[in-house]
């Protein structure tokens, strides 16, 4: 760990000039407290910096909750191991690719499920009592409950130590979550801007207690992390299934993590009940149970955290972009791609190229520099994976 300054603590052994001074304005904001603490995957972000915990005092920072509201990772642990598993893995590619909507803007054409009903009931109830319309922000709210999206986001199935198949996915708040986050930062501009704030960047714009956008974008933003948290699990729903179909099984589940890493939460540090926004990182307070993921072709981790109270009780939520999309494809080929992904069953496509290992730090390091915030419980070798273009 490095103490920067007096708010700014970073656990990055991996930092670029501009990620470091981002984060130093950020640690500027008058209602810091105590500090502001940079994971070990820190990398440049919007407003505020990717991979950072950002602990504030009767104000948020929309910007620095990130605009995909309530991101995050689940796995389940099934009780087959590799041994138990077909040796063609394209038909369950196939099968996933065919139950679950990916890419920007995919969508379930019906809803058919009853458990794809329940959860949507329970978001329509939710909604109401927050007093305001989803699809005032999305009109395909409901048909992208369990829809994957694209970039980074993926599904995978993966062997432990112990050969033991888990089921991994990371996704998020999809359309209607990026138009709420996206409302509320120009909003916190414009609240900003009424009341003659300066700011040290734009993207840094807050809302304070005790005002009515406040309060909305509170609402709002519960809502939003909560469709992520049931998207998440509808997904993982489907692809429970389609495994059960592969293997000829039905899967029984020895474990279920599900877990935000774009979200806030009030949270208390070092006397005070502060807003902490984590920004590109887990909960790891003592005990937890957490999910930090690799790149394509490398490793991920289910962890526990240590509780680390400087860290603000964080860690890191993977491994951070070291080359930017369109960097990465200038830099990157699809042979190395190919080579990354060799013994993987994956869509071989060029429109993953901005997804290559490469563009990513390294998944070890990042580890390394974590082995004060979190214990590995189990180390993650994928061998099936499905992403959105």
């Amino acid at each position: 760990m490095e103490k920067i300054n007096d708010r700014l603590f970073s656990w990055a052994s991996l930092l670029e000039d501009n990620t470091r001074e981002q984060a130093e304005i950020t640690a500027t904001m008058p209602f810091i407290h105590p500090h502001v603490a940079l994971m070990p995957d820190a990398h440049l972000g919007l407003g505020a910096t990717v991979g950072s915990v950002i602990p504030t005092l009767r104000a948020i920072i929309p910007a620095a909750v990130g605009v995909d509201i309530g991101c995050g990772m689940i796995a389940v642990r099934t009780q087959f191991t590799a041994g138990d598993l077909p040796q063609d893995r394209s038909i369950v590619r196939h099968s996933i690719e065919r139950s679950i909507p990916l890419s920007a803007g995919g969508h379930n054409r019906t809803i058919s499920r009853d458990h794809t009903r329940a959860r949507l009931e329970e978001l329509r109830a939710m909604a109401q009592a927050a007093g305001f319309d989803p699809a005032s922000y999305s009109r395909k709210w409901e048909v992208q409950l369990g829809s994957l999206g694209s970039g980074n986001h993926f599904i995978e199935i993966s062997l432990d130590e112990r050969d033991r198949v888990w089921l991994f996915l990371h996704s998020g708040s999809r359309g209607v979550g990026n138009r709420i986050a996206q409302q509320d930062i120009k909003v916190a501009r414009e609240q900003c801007a009424k009341w003659w704030i300066q700011l040290p960047h734009k993207d840094l714009a807050y809302l304070v207690e005790d005002t009515a956008e406040f309060d909305a974008y509170l609402r709002e933003l519960r809502w939003a992390q909560h469709f992520a948290l049931l998207n998440r699990e509808e997904m993982m729903d489907r692809v429970v299934h389609d495994v059960s179909h592969w293997v000829g099984e039905p899967v029984v589940e020895q474990e279920r993590i599900n877990c935000h890493h774009n979200y806030t939460e009030q949270e208390r540090y070092f006397g005070k009940d502060v807003w902490l926004s984590r920004k590109g990182a887990i909960n790891a307070e003592e005990g937890r149970a957490g999910l930090i993921p690799g790149s394509m072709g490398t490793a991920s981790y289910v962890v526990v955290g240590k509780g680390n109270p400087l860290a603000l009780n964080s860690s890191p939520h993977g491994a951070g972009r070291a080359y930017s999309r369109s960097a990465a494809r200038k830099t990157f080929t699809s042979d190395q791609l190919r080579e990354a992904m060799a013994g993987i069953e994956y869509r071989d496509t060029d429109a993953f190229l901005d997804e290559i290992p490469q563009a990513y730090k390294d998944i070890d390091v990042v580890m390394q520099d974590a082995a004060d915030l979190v214990e590995v419980r189990h180390t993650l070798r994928q061998i099936v994976n499905v992403k959105g273009d």
